[in-house]
């Protein structure tokens, strides 16, 4: 596996020799002190280049960064159409474990995007042309306080698709069940997120997709919320939902006690009386309630 100082070298070098090339800056988790440095960090760069669809029209010229085993540019895609504002991507993953994620950005832009993510630390500016900027740092990621009404908004997306999980186990219809599921849960993370931001005054990340989670929660908490990933089994979905509401239901009003917001605990009852009926109603019942 070729080290850091390889990767940036080669980076460089690239750069140095094409005159369409202009700037190079780094961020991401090779520059945020926070991160755990381990083999699989990307390499989050970005080219800034004069004459962006030169490079684009020519698809072999990525070649120079070594062997791949596969690469994407989601702005071709039309599985997931492009969204990055003319910026161009290219995410690649080689052979010797590395992954690069270039990302081709107009000379014009430059200025605005350099500054778009505090994490980010220029490695070349050949015209001096970029803004200087302070030391990276991953307060942008930090958890953020939410306002009464965002964590109302999370309550009620909680408690409402709870119901659809309900719905679809009835049913038999585990997939529905278990889509369902997944979005109750990212609101029990998301009220976890905010409990840890009040334990550590809003001053860290918990990473995408709550990576780090595990850090700051407490081995009851954190083994709790494990097995809120169900298997297959029917009885074992059932369970996890209700364990999702009992850890939310306690973390929900810890943190709106701390944040001084109402919460509705009559209505959580009723939701949870409604999720307890519909656990033991028959199958072949025509009518919800008789």
């Amino acid at each position: 596996m070729r080290s850091e100082q390889e990767i940036i070298d080669l980076i460089l070098s690239v750069a140095k020799k094409d005159k369409r090339i202009r700037a190079v800056w780094m961020s991401g988790s090779r520059t945020n002190p926070n991160v755990p440095q381990d083999p699989f960090r990307d390499y989050d760069l970005v080219y800034l280049v004069t004459d962006m669809q030169s490079f684009i029209d020519d698809p072999n010229w990525i070649d120079v960064f070594g062997e791949r085993i596969m690469m994407q540019t989601p702005e071709t895609s039309v599985l997931y159409p492009p969204e990055l504002d003319g910026r161009f991507p290219y995410l690649m993953l080689f052979t010797d474990g590395n992954r690069i994620d270039l990302t081709l950005i107009c000379l014009e832009e430059g200025k605005k995007y350099c500054q778009e993510d505090k994490l980010t630390v220029i490695i070349l500016d050949k015209d001096d042309i970029l803004p200087s900027i302070p030391s990276p740092t991953d307060k942008d990621y930090w958890v953020k306080t939410p306002s009464a009404h965002l964590f109302s908004d999370c309550c009620n997306e909680f408690w409402w698709v709870s119901t659809y999980v309900a719905k679809g186990l009835w049913r038999q219809e585990m997939i529905y069940a278990y889509d369902h599921l997944n979005i109750v849960r990212s609101m029990l993370i998301k009220m976890l997120e905010w409990r840890i931001g009040i334990e550590r005054n809003f001053s860290l990340s918990i990473g995408k997709n709550g990576k780090y989670l595990k850090r700051y929660l407490n081995k009851e908490t954190w083994e709790s919320l494990l097995s809120t990933y169900p298997n297959g089994d029917e009885a074992h979905v059932w369970n996890a939902l209700f364990l999702m509401t009992e850890v939310f239901e306690q973390v929900a009003v810890e943190v709106a006690e701390e944040l001084q917001f109402n919460y509705p605990l009559e209505e959580w009852r009723k939701v949870k009386q409604y999720l307890h009926h519909v656990r033991t109603l028959p199958l072949n019942v025509t009518a919800m309630y008789e």
